[in-house]
């Protein structure tokens, strides 16, 4: 047995919009805090604050070997969140690039801009 395709770092908002539309397996794990996720948020996404990341990363244990899209704003928290995942031995972890912004953008305009 083959070990999976390393997953390109980034995926654009398009993509991470396929993979909901077609019902596929993955975690999407927003990392921004409370405060900006009681603001707008994609219904679905998983609350895990990049502050709280290492001391909650029990929590995402057990999705270590599925599909993990993380999110932020705009993609600078999530990028740094997708390495430190993928460094954990979460090999299959995607940053959205562009952020929740991109996703009201280009996406679904009902989740509001802040």
């Amino acid at each position: 047995m083959t070990a999976p395709a390393e997953l390109p770092l980034n995926v654009e908002v398009e993509g991470v919009s396929q993979l909901r539309a077609s019902g596929a397996d993955f975690l999407l794990l927003d990392c921004r805090e409370q405060n900006e996720y009681d603001v707008a948020h994609i219904d679905g996404a998983t609350l895990l604050p990049m502050s709280q990341l290492m001391a909650r990363a029990a929590e995402i244990e057990p999705h270590k070997q599925r599909h993990i899209v993380v999110h932020c704003h705009h993609g600078g928290r999530s990028l740094k969140v997708a390495h430190w995942l993928r460094q954990q031995g979460f090999t299959q972890v995607q940053n959205m690039a562009g952020g929740i912004d991109a996703w009201s953008e280009r996406i679904d305009p009902q989740v509001p801009k802040y």
